[in-house]
């Protein structure tokens, strides 16, 4: 039962901590300002959530203004409405992501991840805290669009929807808790520095004594809105930070902020004197300032990697009967694309094909396939398995979606970081040595000089904040993924580039990454091919994305290609299908079951048989890479190289002859022992790199240290790779791992910055030399000549290594 109680004293919410007005509603023997909020309340204590108060004092928002019965979601039953805010749909679930401005904290974080407790027809959530966004999945019996909307509302957490823009991307505004704390601290400050300026120009002796006390007590005044609104956020991060049984960079802060305002107030009513509540203003003025300027550049940061900077999936694009491969930016709506075997969907798209079998495990986890007739919706992120299929593009390119996809954490591997992990370390241990020195300069200085004491130690805390450790790994190694990014070398995240940096064996497969389709000599014997089997051909080779395929499709040119009944492809081996009620093959003697004579040219054989009936053969000779002897040459000086091939080892003594360096060699290798050697090699303690197609070579690709997808006319995705490897960037790859290792050597010089810069800083605060205000100001100056040595250093080492050039492109 809820009771009104009268407000003798005031009491606060105990879910949003507003000021419970008039009557405090009295309900499980807590206040709630209204009935909003105690709804909340009810909700997760009925579904033992209310854990979610334990994390966070007030972790809520106010429910005063929300009405929870209101009718303004009917619009989402609307199914164009639905439509346009789906991910992903299927005959059991849908999956739709949200923009919550209201994120704020882990209490936050906790909740929204912990939905399904609360309905039944929630089936899981991931609450992205940078992007505060909220992906949420649901069963479509239990629940609906509406519903869902509904309750994250009355929970406190409404979705910012705006239909007119749910073809881009929201960016989110500024925080704007912060910008009103940084105005209300810029106000009081100013004001304080007014009152304080006779107390600067020594001309204290002109004021009478009820003008300095008037004086004094307005700074005192204006002093409480700064320590009690404007300095929330650390007192929050502080307190969470100490329940956790942590120290964050925090703590100091808070320390020197109420020793300042502590130490101010006896100063001004006990002894008379000024205090420090100019500098206790300046303070958080210039602390809330550095933060916002953290914020707008880590902003920067997150938006330059925006999938259209770094993630280049093209396509191919039908137009007038003829394949044009384009990048996914240029595909518009009503575009016809061809799909083909194990590529990815970019795009919610219209079947036109009679059928496609769809892997929406990249989606769900479920590796199933699913059967989807003519005529139905495929949706962004399935892969196609079978034959090639043609779509239409119903809805924009699902852009961020698929970047979601690609970090997901179904497909998150662990492995070591070095440098990330450092940093954090380095601020734990040097938090706790910066709260040693001021406490020690407080009680060195005290047994002669309180004031001072006062003065060192707030300086000590603020001047040694280690923000400007914490900034240097993000930055740098954000900077250099934009580099990477320029040259076609597209990494899924930061840990990428340590791990790059490692690396001291790589391992290349041969077909279409050591090799180039465009240098391939193709030939064919055995009965003449007349058009009918021409078009078969075409047929297979079409919905493969094998470079063999590619060679023999574009060998045949326009042919138009015939339609096939039960096309397969069999990884490593061919492809087969039905056409005219006999069964065609097309693939290695051991799936055609055929015999060749003994080649002394040496080149690939692929072989073609109508019910078992060899017709005849390709010979293919593999042509390499223009850049490719250049390549295996530099890198063969610092790493140990070693290829891999399906193929069988007729081209050996080519391969070896132009090659220098390349002393390991394995042929006839499957999928499965590609995998196997490459945790052969792992096992030895090397850490390897494997360049691969993404086809063939999932599995060896996701074994690797480093996973690299090498692209050529189309973009086969895998979420087994940790990086993506346009074919135009190939020379490039000795740069990359050269600049990668300098990285790190960046990363560790901006930490002796930053050691540098405090070691100054804490040397002239230990003898009270500094105001606090003018620590503060140092504050955001250190964070950003972090910043300009980490740009500057990593630009500089590009463009040494031919990765930038000094002209704009």
């Amino acid at each position: 039962m809820s009771t009104l109680k009268p407000n003798s004293v005031t009491e606060k919410c105990y879910h949003c901590g507003e000021r419970c007005e008039h009557e405090a509603i009295r309900f499980d023997q807590k206040d709630f300002c209204c009935q909003g909020c105690k709804l909340v309340y009810e909700v997760l204590s009925e579904n033992d959530l209310c854990a979610y108060y334990d994390i966070e004092s007030f972790p809520g928002e106010s429910q005063k203004s929300k009405n929870t019965k209101s009718n303004r979601f009917d619009y989402l039953s609307d199914p164009d409405v639905e439509q346009k805010l789906l991910d992903f749909k299927n005959g059991e679930e849908s999956h739709y992501t949200f923009y919550v401005p209201l994120i704020h904290c882990a209490s936050c974080i906790w909740l929204l991840e912990n939905l399904n407790q609360i309905h039944g027809g929630i089936i899981g959530s991931r609450v992205d805290f940078v992007k505060k966004k909220v992906q949420v999945r649901i069963s479509n019996q239990k629940i609906s669009l509406q519903e869902l909307v509904n309750l994250l509302s009355n929970l406190g957490y409404e979705p910012k929807i705006s239909l007119s823009d749910l073809d881009g991307k929201q960016k989110p505004k500024a925080d704007r808790k912060t910008l009103n704390r940084l105005a209300v601290a810029g106000f009081c400050f100013g004001n304080m520095m007014l009152f304080s300026l006779p107390e600067y120009f020594s001309e204290r002796e002109l004021l009478g004594e009820g003008f300095r006390g008037l004086f004094n007590y307005l700074n005192v005044l204006l002093s409480l809105p700064i320590v009690f609104y404007a300095a929330n956020d650390y007192y929050l991060s502080a307190w969470n930070s100490l329940k956790q049984k942590q120290i964050n960079m925090d703590v100091p802060i808070v320390l020197g902020i109420l020793a300042l305002f502590l130490y101010s107030l006896w100063q001004i009513f006990i002894h008379g004197e000024a205090g420090y509540m100019d500098s206790l203003g300046g303070l958080l003025f210039f602390l809330l300032l550095g933060k916002i300027y953290q914020q707008k550049t880590f902003a920067t940061l997150e938006f330059e990697r925006d999938y259209k900077s770094y993630f280049p999936v093209s396509v191919t694009r039908l137009v007038k009967d003829a394949e044009e491969v384009v990048l996914l930016t240029k595909v518009k709506l009503g575009d016809m694309l061809a799909v083909r075997d194990e590529e990815l969907v970019p795009a919610d798209c219209i079947l036109l094909s009679d059928h496609a079998y769809i892997d929406y495990s990249f989606v769900t986890g479920e590796e199933v396939p699913v059967k989807i007739k003519k005529g139905e919706v495929i949706y962004a992120g399935g892969r196609q398995r079978g034959e090639r299929i043609l779509l239409t593009v119903q809805k924009a390119p699902s852009q961020g979606y698929l970047t979601d996809l690609w970090n997901n954490e179904t497909f998150a591997r662990k492995k070591e970081s070095g440098l990330i992990p450092l940093s954090n370390r380095i601020s734990a241990v040097f938090t706790w040595a910066v709260l040693g020195i001021g406490f020690s300069a407080l009680i060195f200085w005290s047994m002669t000089d309180v004031a001072t004491g006062i003065k060192a130690f707030t300086s000590v805390l603020i001047v040694a904040c280690p923000c400007a450790l914490a900034m240097s790994t993000p930055f740098t190694l954000g900077n250099t993924l934009r580099i990477f990014g320029r040259n076609k070398f597209y990494l899924k995240n930061a840990g990428v580039i340590e791990r790059l940096a490692q690396v001291n064996t790589i391992v290349f497969d041969k077909t279409g990454t050591l090799t180039d389709t465009t240098n391939a000599n193709i030939t064919f014997t055995g009965q003449e091919l007349n058009e009918q089997s021409k078009a078969v051909i075409k047929a297979l080779v079409e919905s493969s994305t094998h470079p063999l395929s590619n060679r023999i499709n574009q060998w045949l040119g326009q042919v138009q290609p015939v339609a096939l009944k039960d096309l397969e492809e069999i990884k490593g081996s061919g492809l087969r299908a039905e056409f005219l009620g006999q069964e065609v093959r097309l693939g290695s003697t051991s799936f055609t079951g055929t015999a060749i004579p003994t080649m002394t040219t040496g080149g690939n054989i692929v072989c073609f048989t109508v019910e078992g009936q060899q017709i005849g053969y390709f010979t293919i000779l593999s042509g390499l890479r223009n850049a490719a002897k250049q390549v295996v040459g530099e890198l063969a000086t610092k790493q140990e190289l070693h290829l891999l091939s399906g193929d069988n080892s007729h081209e050996y003594a080519a391969l070896a002859g132009e090659l220098t360096g390349m002393n390991h060699y394995q042929f006839n290798q499957s999928p499965k022992d590609k995998l196997a050697y490459l945790e052969r090699l792992n096992g030895t303690g090397a850490k390897t790199m494997m360049i691969g197609d993404g086809l063939n070579d999932a599995g060896a690709l996701q074994e690797s240290t480093v996973g690299v997808a090498i692209t050529d006319q189309v973009s086969h995705f895998s979420p087994a790779s940790d990086a993506i490897l346009d074919t135009d960037a190939f020379r490039h790859i000795p740069a990359f791992l050269e600049f990668s290792q300098s990285t790190r050597n960046v990363i560790k010089a901006s930490f002796g910055l930053s050691i540098a810069y405090n070691v100054v800083g804490i040397s002239f605060a230990v003898q009270g030399l500094l105001s606090p205000v003018f620590c503060a100001i140092l504050m955001p100056l250190s964070s950003i000549s972090v910043v300009l040595f980490t740009t500057v250093s990593t630009n500089i080492l590009a463009y040494k290594r031919g990765l930038i050039s000094l002209r704009k492109k």
